[in-house]
């Protein structure tokens, strides 16, 4: 039996009333409105973050990636990254991973992929690194180049959890030719609008960690980083999707990048 709280928010089911999902519940829709009277433009945000995924996985694909390692997968919001790289490889294999029950009551939804490539689903939370290379190891060869996603997921990881010593973990673990792709939000263009979804998330239970250019490209030390380098998401490759209805209407608060492990 999967136990879902639906005492407090939970920043995957807010995520999906952003989208316009149903899996959420009030409490996951009062936060979200509450975070619309800060700024109105957050289901923008979402989905430029959510079209930031899909083409940097069209990216990795198109240059040769067949292993994808999703961390913070979310409630399934099709097209998912197995299926946009399936359709440019067909044998890719791809994991899935979230902390959430309710994403893994819907994961059947993640698992649909082509019968030449693999598609699985690992219930484990980013601050367990050792679980999620077990688990992961079980279905990626991970002497071959892995892409390791964190889209949109690193914001609710404080320094206090090791956020980067956590990316670090993970990819220690990966071969040269690996390639790393994170989105985050910060505080950088907007600073009294953050610090005021801070303190009501907060006040809810769920830790925001807003970062800095300079601390989201730390995550990136030692590895080489794919042009345009730190960007905006919306500007990350934008000839690889279609353009998200609203992201030109004024500052999309966060940074994208992908960078390969030498």
């Amino acid at each position: 039996m999967v136990e879902i709280d639906t005492g407090k928010p939970h920043p995957a089911r807010m995520y999906d009333w952003y989208l316009g999902g149903k899996d959420n519940y009030p409490v996951d829709e009062a936060m979200g409105r509450q975070m619309l009277t800060l700024d109105p433009r957050v289901p923008v945000m979402a989905r430029v973050n959510r079209a930031f995924m899909r083409r940097s996985t069209r990216w990795l694909a198109e240059h040769g990636v067949r292993q994808f390692l999703d961390i913070g997968t979310g409630i399934p919001t099709e097209p998912n990254l197995h299926q946009v790289a399936q359709r440019v490889a067909p044998d890719a294999r791809v994991v899935y991973c979230d902390n959430d029950p309710i994403v893994l009551a819907h994961a059947g939804a993640l698992l649909r992929g082509t019968d030449e490539g693999v598609t699985e689903y690992l219930q484990a939370d980013v601050r367990d690194p050792g679980a999620i290379i077990e688990g992961a190891r079980k279905i990626l060869d991970f002497g071959r180049p892995v892409a390791l996603s964190l889209v949109a997921l690193l914001h609710f990881v404080p320094d206090e959890d090791g956020a980067h010593e956590l990316v670090g973990r993970l990819l220690s673990e990966l071969s040269s030719g690996s390639y790393l792709v994170l989105s985050h939000a910060t505080a950088d263009f907007t600073p009294e609008e953050s610090a005021a979804a801070t303190e009501k998330l907060k006040a809810a239970g769920v830790t925001l960690a807003l970062r800095s250019r300079e601390e989201f490209s730390r995550f990136f030390g030692g590895l080489e980083l794919v042009e345009p380098g730190v960007e905006v998401p919306h500007r990350w490759h934008p000839e690889l999707g279609e353009p998200v209805p609203g992201q030109d209407d004024g500052v999309i608060p966060g940074y994208g990048a992908v960078g390969r492990k030498p």
